[in-house]
């Protein structure tokens, strides 16, 4: 690998991490008839529902470990398929004759990239859905993987994913709960207002040091939490976390705490609660409405 892809890779925060014993290799066949990869881990006990991840530009299937392992540990049967045609190949193509940032930025701009990802969510959930009998369905993604979450949570957006896209591959409303890690603010991918619609529970994760790839501090990824409407959404702000501390990158134990106990405080909280958010923990700040 050549030193300009080491560098577009750090940037991009790809995590391409070794299978772990604790995951299983699948083969999905999504609704175009393409097969694509996936890795799957197995709930620790009975199995309370399903969780899916979708990785960040650049990613793939590999990344994502602790993410995966975690969601396994609280018992969900946890898929993360391989975006191939926003994967490291994809990466490279978009930056052909280009620096590394307008790579990046022309493969989180691609309609087609983000029509791709749903139909791979799409194939992750339907081979999911009938090997456990839990109700749940989480999504997660981070970065790129974030935005697609946001798209499938309802939000508008400028990439062509809309009601009828979501409801022709079966991806309206079959989530319980999203999980947005480094989320976007508006720009090149999100209009003005584009979640104000968003009516499911939301968790969204950034960093003091997460900046936005497009220029602007990790303030512009707060923006989708202050457009929802009230109900049940949440933003937690790491105090030094980076953009590739979310995809596994030197991620120390207390980041990786205060992600993973998030998480499981918002997996738990119900509506008839008000969906009440914990304190406050070293390092963290967390909002809710």
């Amino acid at each position: 690998m050549s030193a300009k892809w080491r560098k577009i890779i750090l940037i991009a925060g790809i995590a391409t991490c070794s299978i772990t014993s604790a995951a299983d290799r699948v083969s999905l066949q999504r609704a175009d008839g393409k097969i694509l990869p996936a890795l799957v881990y197995a709930p620790s006990h009975a199995c309370q529902g399903i969780a899916i991840i979708s990785h960040g530009a650049g990613g793939s299937e590999l990344g994502y470990g602790y993410l995966a392992r975690f969601m396994a540990s609280q018992d969900y049967l946890t898929v993360v398929p391989g975006h191939q045609e926003s994967g490291l190949g994809a990466l490279q193509k978009s930056g052909t004759g280009q620096g590394n940032r307008d790579a990046l930025m022309n493969l989180v701009a691609n309609k087609s990239a983000y029509t791709a990802r749903l139909m791979d969510i799409s194939a992750a959930r339907q081979w999911a859905a009938p090997r456990c009998n839990g109700k749940a369905a989480i999504l997660l993604g981070h970065s790129m993987g974030a935005a697609t979450v946001m798209m499938v949570a309802g939000a508008e957006n400028y990439m062509g994913i809309d009601d009828n896209q979501r409801k022709v591959l079966q991806l309206d409303s079959v989530f319980d709960r999203y999980v947005a890690l480094s989320p976007q603010g508006k720009g090149v991918i999100f209009p003005h207002h584009a979640w104000s619609g968003i009516q499911r529970p939301v968790l969204m994760m950034t960093g003091t040091k997460d900046d936005s790839l497009g220029g602007g501090s990790w303030k512009k990824r707060t923006e989708a939490f202050a457009d929802m409407p009230v109900g049940c959404k949440w933003l937690g702000v790491i105090d030094g976390a980076t953009h590739m501390n979310f995809a596994g990158y030197d991620l120390s134990s207390q980041n990786a705490a205060n992600i993973t106990q998030t998480m499981t405080a918002f997996l738990r909280a119900t509506p008839e609660k008000s969906c009440q958010a914990p304190a406050p923990t070293i390092g963290l700040s967390l909002s809710a409405k």
